[in-house]
């Protein structure tokens, strides 16, 4: 277990264009093969690259669990080839909504999710589908955009500072996993835009201080490599 620390595009918003599961990584094809070989090595998954919509946003826009991943309406054919040829036994959701940002909008592991208010019956029904977990209603220090607010995985929650105590509350009950607060880069709450892990390792934007990797270690049950 481990974790590492990494930019893309010149940014630590590393969560903004990546996302992870307990099997895949999907990444844009931009990304350097020693940055993709690095990710493989500390998640121990297999990296998929992929843009989403023509869009490097792929964290932001797309979320996965190891049962399914949701993408937005204007997802490529090639783009969900890519996905379905490397996992062919995933369920794949293209939401048909004005909505696209997926990422921001929904906090998974493979045991629950908390999806933004604002999302309809319809939609969490497509979405609790392809990730065949419980879908609840939810949010994250007063805010709907919960993807973006905290980091999920098997082993735990990492989760904006500010999280009211029965939101806290709800995320361990639906996720089934204990919850705590913290940062990334040098005190950005907007955990989710900074952070990647799945239940084997993390990766943190490059700007992560040392406080806050002991933090994300001890809440998401991962540990610094020496």
């Amino acid at each position: 277990m481990a974790i590492d620390l990494m930019g893309l595009f010149g940014s630590a918003s590393l969560g903004v264009y990546s996302l992870t599961t307990e099997e895949m990584a999907i990444v844009p094809p931009q990304m350097s093969k020693a940055k993709a070989k690095r990710l493989e090595d500390c998640l121990q998954v297999k990296v998929i690259r992929t843009m989403i919509g023509e869009s490097v946003l792929v964290g932001a826009l797309t979320t996965a669990n190891s049962s399914g991943v949701v993408l937005p309406h204007y997802v490529t054919e090639d783009e969900v080839e890519t996905i379905r040829s490397a996992v062919p036994d995933i369920n794949i959701a293209i939401m048909k909504t004005k909505r696209t940002a997926y990422g921001n909008m929904i906090l998974a592991n493979d045991r629950g999710a908390i999806v933004d208010p604002r999302l309809r019956e319809e939609d969490l029904a497509k979405i609790s589908d392809a990730l065949n977990v419980e879908v609840v209603l939810g949010e994250i220090a007063g805010l709907p955009y919960v993807g973006s607010l905290a980091t999920a995985t098997n082993k735990g929650v990492l989760v904006h500072p500010l999280v009211k105590e029965e939101e806290q509350r709800r995320l361990k009950e639906v996720l089934k996993v204990p919850a705590d607060v913290g940062t990334v880069n040098c005190g950005v709450p907007y955990v989710g835009m900074g952070l990647i892990a799945n239940s084997r390792g993390a990766v943190a934007g490059f700007v992560t201080t040392g406080p806050e990797l002991f933090i994300i270690g001890q809440a998401l049950d991962v540990v610094k490599e020496k």
